[in-house]
């Protein structure tokens, strides 16, 4: 994973792309499209960013994923219906669709969350990659869908979230 890391950031400046193109969107049509149109909504936002990750965080962060790809690999074939994983990352993805649209000062919590399991996703799955888009944004609340694929952007799972919108009382720090 570390190896990656190091290759999607370096094919970023290469190519002068932006390294999230590479290191969170498969490299389908679909997948491109999506990294685009996340950046683009990463760009139209001008208040309450993040900072940008210093080397040291980041050497942090390939330091544990390192320490935990070398874990011995866990028996995931003994799970057969359990999909807590999989609405979890659902549940994230919308979430964080709803969240890139709000402005500084306004959080979201979910309401709700309704999923649908499509296909059945084990181990010989692979990687599988979680969307999430709103569906529409309105003062208290906002419907969002996510869609979890895999490698070649088969859907695997559908959900759709409700998110109550509220302000954020500034820090007092």
């Amino acid at each position: 994973m570390t190896r990656l890391s190091h290759l999607d950031t370096v094919r970023g400046l290469l190519t002068l792309q932006d390294p999230k193109q590479f290191l969170f969107f498969t490299r389908t049509t679909n997948g491109r499209r999506a990294g685009k149109e996340f950046l683009a909504r990463l760009k139209e936002r001008s208040q309450g960013r993040d900072k940008a990750i210093s080397l040291t965080s980041y050497g942090a962060q390939l330091k544990a994923i390192r320490r935990w790809g070398l874990e011995q690999p866990h028996d995931l074939s003994v799970i057969h219906q359990h999909g807590g994983i999989f609405a979890t990352l659902l549940d994230s993805a919308a979430g964080c669709a709803v969240q890139s649209t709000l402005p500084q000062g306004v959080a979201y919590t979910s309401l709700d969350l309704t999923v649908k399991f499509l296909r059945r996703i084990t181990v010989d799955t692979g990687t599988v990659r979680a969307i999430g888009t709103v569906v529409s944004k309105g003062r208290q609340t906002a419907l969002a869908q996510a869609q979890l694929v895999d490698g070649t952007d088969r859907l695997l799972a559908h959900a759709t979230s409700s998110c109550m919108l509220f302000p954020v009382p500034p820090s007092q720090g």
